[in-house]
């Protein structure tokens, strides 16, 4: 079996790589190391990129179409990851997970409707319902035996009461690291089914699952559910491919499938990228020994950091992802502002992990740490960012 080496530091200055590139230029400071935004620090699976030379090397970059083994490579990748049956015609293109649920919420609901986000959440999600004038309705999640959970009995009230229409779901949830089990989906299935709100399923980061869970896709778990959802999926974060700007949206609904591709049509939005159709279908039929490693070295990267936050930094609470390579700490017992920890990151530590009250007011006093990289770096993370907690107490 080939033995990939995630240890290799790979130099992404001066690519116009906008996690390095623009460190500088956002944080203020040219040396920072850049550990927030979700791409990573991996070179892509080899075959990927032997598919993407032999694309490049045809010479004519014109327009181009999704073939029969596109749709094959999506279809048989969740069936045989996630045991999720899709229909062909459910799958509808577009450049990325947020670019469909933005346009799913400018067809599915009108100015002043109500969208429930399970805060705190992934910052885009706050632009596409404010800046589409859709009112957003705030369902914390709430903290029970060290875990997140969600709130069930709020989440019924405000459905009842603020008449929410739609609810943006992220499974698994960016940036708390749960993957949301069967049995509470299937709770949530059912109080949207009650009180007819719209599930806009974000679960981009479904691949990457820690041994001892299992993703489960929200519209897999009924029929009924599968009507009343869209679910986005994309493989640029499993395979570190964001840059080519290609995602598919899961829509069983026939009238919101048509609404959504009229409103493509109205975008000009129909179109794949040229290089995007060959990396999709190499990403799917090939990548799977590749990431079956990533996760593997993943998930001791989630025990370094755990073991060193533990030794070095007892003061704060580091929250194990299921899911996803981010760890959200709970960093409120240094400072509870926002303003003292990027201080303390960006000037002091030299260090950008993403600062919480990004992710909503409940984020505050919390950052979340992209631990997709080489050891190497996420422990020289680490240890700037110890090093000005130490400055700063001493």
């Amino acid at each position: 079996m080939v033995k990939y080496n995630f240890d290799q530091v790979i130099n992404r200055i001066g690519t116009a790589c906008s996690k390095w590139d623009e460190a500088e230029k956002l944080f203020g400071y040219p040396d920072i190391l850049p550990m927030w935004v979700a791409d990573m620090d991996f070179e892509s699976p080899p075959e990927v990129k032997e598919a993407l030379i032999r694309r490049a090397e045809h010479g004519v970059y014109g327009y181009t179409i999704r073939p029969q083994s596109y749709y094959d490579a999506i279809i048989g990748w969740q069936q045989r990851r996630h045991g999720w049956s899709l229909k062909q015609d459910w799958i509808c293109s577009s450049p990325g997970v947020v670019t469909s649920l933005g346009m799913l919420i400018e067809v599915l609901t009108r100015p002043g409707d109500r969208i429930m986000l399970q805060v705190p959440i992934y910052p885009p999600f706050y632009d596409i319902i404010t800046l589409n004038d859709r009112v957003i309705v705030r369902n914390p999640l709430k903290i029970e035996d060290g875990s997140y959970k969600m709130d069930f009995e709020l989440m019924e009230r405000q459905m009842a009461e603020e008449q929410v229409k739609m609810l943006l779901l992220c499974n698994p949830h960016n940036p708390v690291g749960r993957v949301w089990t069967k049995e509470e989906l299937h709770t949530l299935g059912q109080l949207c089914l009650k009180y007819n709100v719209i599930v806009l399923s974000d679960e981009v980061h479904g691949d990457i699952i820690y041994r001892g869970h299992r993703h489960t896709p929200f519209a897999s778990l009924s029929e009924a559910f599968a009507q009343q959802s869209v679910t986005c999926i994309a493989p640029s974060k499993t395979f570190n491919i964001a840059g080519l700007q290609s995602s598919s949206a899961i829509i069983p609904n026939p009238e919101w499938r048509r609404l959504f591709k009229r409103k493509q049509r109205s975008l000009a939005l129909q179109s794949e990228n040229y290089f995007a159709v060959a990396a999709v279908e190499c990403c799917y039929n090939y990548g799977e020994a590749w990431l079956d490693q990533l996760l593997e070295y993943l998930a001791e990267n989630v025990e370094t950091v755990l073991r060193y936050v533990e030794k070095e930094l007892p003061e704060i609470k580091a929250y194990r992802p299921e899911g996803t390579y981010l760890v959200w700490l709970d960093c409120r017992n240094i400072s509870p502002q926002a303003s003292v920890l990027k201080d303390l990151m960006f000037r002091q530590a030299r260090v950008a992990f993403s600062e919480g009250s990004g992710f909503g007011a409940e984020g505050e006093g919390y950052l979340r740490v992209n631990i997709a990289c080489p050891r190497s770096l996420l422990l020289e993370g680490l240890e700037r960012f110890t090093r000005a907690v130490r400055g700063r107490t001493n």
